[in-house]
């Protein structure tokens, strides 16, 4: 018998999480539903990042959308924000719930709840679902420029995101790939004929190319996504998010550990003081293998600052901001050009920061953020963290966060750029004055401006 209504003067509490992304009848219908079982229904929303560490990446609507969208139900008694593992069994204990209510697609799932409290699976209501919502809404043709074995992976990371299809790649080496990217409807190896089947393009191209890439694929009204550096200079750079605004386009700067959602924490951590006054940030790069090869084929090299110049950067620019008043970069250069190591020393007015990339030598992979009151420590290789911690004088005080990290953050860029084509407004996770100062940085030491080489 379910244990519903009021037992002389005692109210029964009901709780029930879920995204409610989009929401429709069928979450409208489950939340009526759990309301019927007592008196009082508290209804937890999702986090974004809590969503992501569960591997749901095609969210369409932020955490303050979905919030307003179950308000208005009127439904919830109580609208709480679910953030972590193990949260149900604090909040159950937390509102003193007697019933623990969720869709039957989740059966069995949560019967571990049975010790604290009364567990149901409802019935969902057939022929309506999020997921089929935002197939329908994105439907978003993608086509990849470039030879590198980046292709792969962003074609192999695409089937993760609804609606999201890969329509073929521009490649005058289409035969390095594998037979599922041979198999493409609109391969070819010349970009006009891929623009005329795509509604976007990811480019993986040398970062040489980039600049002429991107014109010719934003004048022809399609968005872009494009591995950092989006330039060589500057001025391009800025010229090209320019050019983007005008047409209503997104243009995004793929740096993959920006999505993240370790690496977003402990930024947004950072930014919100945890540590005090962020005063210097440290962080290495490095690589042995020169890994130009895939399948067997040889890929053209990169030098340390364009192979890991804009993911080291990252970190610098978006704690520190854009105002320093002296960069310093020391490199040692082979007869080609190409940057062995290079190491950045970069003053601002209120904090400095050491940058050190390279590729043919090896050294610690780690990010340290150091604070007024503590530092974030995050262990190598830090790019690809699925963890980090906060450190203070008292290390009794010290506290270890864990997300976990599917896809190198590949799959959830690839979200966030679906995300921004359908609703018009950019949801990338870097700012288009950090994607200019990455640039102005590389500029400068390619052109060996103000580099002292050893």
């Amino acid at each position: 018998m379910l244990k519903t209504g009021k037992i002389g003067n005692i109210m029964i509490k009901v709780i029930t999480y879920g995204t409610y992304d989009l929401l429709h009848y069928g979450h409208i219908r489950l939340l009526e539903r759990a309301k019927a079982l007592g008196d009082y229904l508290i209804v937890g929303v999702t986090s974004d990042a809590f969503d992501r560490s569960r591997g749901k990446i095609n969210v369409q609507q932020s955490l303050m959308e979905r919030l307003e969208a179950v308000k208005k139900t009127g439904l919830a008694d109580k609208i709480i924000v679910e953030e972590y593992e193990g949260q149900k069994i604090d909040d159950i204990k937390k509102y003193g719930v007697d019933i623990f209510t969720v869709g039957s697609d989740w059966v069995g799932k949560f019967d571990y709840l049975k010790e604290y409290c009364q567990v149901i699976y409802l019935d969902r209501t057939k022929g309506i679902s999020s997921s089929e919502l935002r197939t329908v809404n994105n439907n978003i043709k993608i086509g990849i420029v470039g030879d590198t074995p980046l292709v792969e992976k962003y074609f192999e990371q695409s089937k993760y995101v609804n609606g999201v299809e890969i329509e073929g790649v521009c490649s005058s080496e289409i035969n390095r790939f594998s037979d599922a990217i041979k198999s493409l409807p609109h391969n070819t190896s010349n970009l006009d004929d891929l623009l005329c089947n795509v509604d976007a393009l990811i480019v993986t191209s040398h970062p040489r190319e980039h600049y002429r890439q991107i014109k010719t694929i934003l004048i022809a009204g399609k968005h872009v996504l494009c591995e950092s550096p989006i330039t060589l200079k500057k001025n391009e750079c800025e010229e090209l998010f320019d050019l983007a605004q005008q047409k209503n386009l997104i243009l995004f700067d793929s740096i993959k550990t920006a999505y993240s959602t370790a690496y977003d924490r402990l930024v947004l951590l950072a930014k919100g003081g945890r540590i005090g006054e962020v005063v210097s940030v440290d962080v290495t790069c490095t690589s042995l293998k020169e890994n130009q090869t895939a399948n067997n084929v040889e890929y053209e090299p990169r030098g340390s600052i364009l192979a890991w110049g804009p993911t080291a950067l990252l970190p610098v620019f978006q704690l520190l901001g854009s105002d320093y008043s002296l960069l310093d970069i020391a490199s040692r250069v082979e007869e080609d050009g190409f940057d062995d190591f290079t190491k950045i020393n970069i003053t601002f007015n209120h904090a400095v920061a050491s940058v050190l990339v390279g590729k043919k030598i090896k050294s610690e992979g780690e990010l340290i953020v150091a604070g007024s009151q503590g530092y974030i420590y995050v262990p190598a290789p830090w790019w690809k963290t699925d963890y980090f911690e906060i450190r203070y004088e008292n290390a009794s005080d010290n506290k270890r966060y864990f997300y976990q990290l599917d896809g190198e953050g590949i799959r959830n860029e690839i979200s966030s750029f679906s995300h921004s084509i359908n609703s018009g407004i950019s949801q990338s996770n870097i700012s288009t004055e950090t994607s200019a100062n990455i640039c102005n940085v590389i500029e400068k030491a390619l052109n060996k401006v103000i580099i002292h080489l050893v």
